[in-house]
């Protein structure tokens, strides 16, 4: 029985699923956007189908869809083996992730980001629309009420829109990208600006070390930010290390290509005060696998290493600390080259196409003062 009407449909701002006849769903997304969908059994599989956007297709047109979709699957048939090729911007999202995913790092962030934002801000309205049907207007209506709230948020739901529809383009689904330059030129400037990650003054970082140290949290947790800190690197760059890719007799960690933001091998000079880290973390694991483990053994996650400096209220993030080791270099004289080569920053144009060292034998001394540093 029937359980909506053109009202009710209208009036609907609660967001939830609100069923009807023959399969036939509403769903009201937290923004208020509307979506019909069907679900049934097609060949002994539970599947959700799309059948637009509310208002562009009304409660009459769905009726109609859910019964011919409810009719074939009954008898046996597929209601998908009727719909168009061209693919909804949920599927097409799904095509570009695939293509995007051997670029990340393994474990990243950058799909589950991906996806979030665009689940959150565009699938509400854009999700169930065929590729070549949606226009700029439906690309602003996903934007416009984040464009001044969320500047950053809405920059990077704009860049995977576009990045979707320049799929679309070159799969000849469409001639044109609805998410191009012109909607910035349309919503105006937002002034997004850039966010950086909490740090401490360099003259903090000590002070910091010693209350971390003083936690009860776990002491692998513990010494991963002691180390992270002290070789000035990536929290997922220490998270991640293992044994066997320091080498003691030369006092080298080696981070892997597949580490590293550059996807380049870096080369960190390990001072006497970040031995002295791994030589307690050697107590804990016996010199095997990851250098830093989980009580389970698996790696330590990210939240774990901000959770640490929450709890302790250090003021800043794991990764800040690299920001106070900058910060210390361009105070105490440090030559640029040095310090960035430090933090395996890439050096672009002219300057970085001559810039071949890494130097190492140079850094290692530079890692010596830092530890120095703060220990006194």
């Amino acid at each position: 029985m029937a359980t909506l009407n053109a009202q009710r449909v209208r009036s609907l701002k609660e967001p939830g699923k609100y069923g009807d006849q023959h399969g036939l769903m509403l769903r009201v997304t937290p923004t208020g956007s509307k979506q019909w969908i069907w679900r049934g059994t097609i060949r002994g599989r539970r599947r959700d189908l799309g059948l637009g956007g509310y208002p562009y297709v009304t409660l009459k047109e769905a009726r109609t869809k859910a019964f011919e979709y409810r009719r074939i699957a009954r008898q046996g048939g597929n209601p998908t083996a009727g719909r168009s090729t061209v693919p909804t911007f949920r599927e097409a999202t799904e095509k570009v992730i695939q293509l995007h995913a051997p670029k990340w790092k393994p474990g990243g962030l950058s799909e589950r980001h991906w996806r979030s934002t665009l689940e959150t801000y565009a699938f509400p309205h854009l999700g169930d629309m065929a590729v070549n049907q949606i226009t700029g207007a439906d690309v602003m209506a996903c934007l416009a009420p984040i464009w001044n709230r969320k500047e950053e948020t809405a920059r990077r739901v704009l860049q995977r829109v576009s990045a979707v529809m320049r799929w679309a383009v070159a799969q000849g689904f469409r001639e044109d990208n609805p998410a191009d330059r012109r909607i910035k030129a349309a919503l105006g400037s937002n002034s997004a600006k850039a966010q950086h990650f909490k740090a401490l003054h360099h003259s903090q970082v000590a002070q910091a070390l010693t209350t971390i140290r003083a936690t009860s949290a776990w002491k692998a947790t513990v010494l991963c930010f002691e180390f992270l800190t002290l070789c000035a690197v990536r929290s997922g760059e220490a998270r991640l290390a293992t044994w066997d890719e320091i080498d003691l007799a030369t006092a080298t960690w080696t981070i892997p290509a597949t580490r590293t933001k550059t996807s380049k091998p870096h080369r960190v000079p390990l001072s006497t005060t970040a031995l002295a880290v791994l030589e307690q973390a050697r107590e804990q694991t016996g010199g095997v696998g990851l250098i830093f483990p989980a009580p389970r053994g698996k790696p330590i996650s990210n939240a774990t290493m901000s959770k640490l400096c929450k709890e302790n209220n250090i003021g800043c993030v794991p990764h800040g600390m690299r920001s106070s080791f900058r910060d210390w270099c361009g105070e105490t004289g440090v030559s640029r080259e040095l310090a960035e080569a430090a933090l395996a920053h890439t050096v672009k144009g002219v300057e970085g196409a001559y810039a071949r060292s890494d130097l190492l034998e140079r850094r290692r001394k530079l890692m010596e003062q830092w530890g120095h540093y703060l220990q006194t």
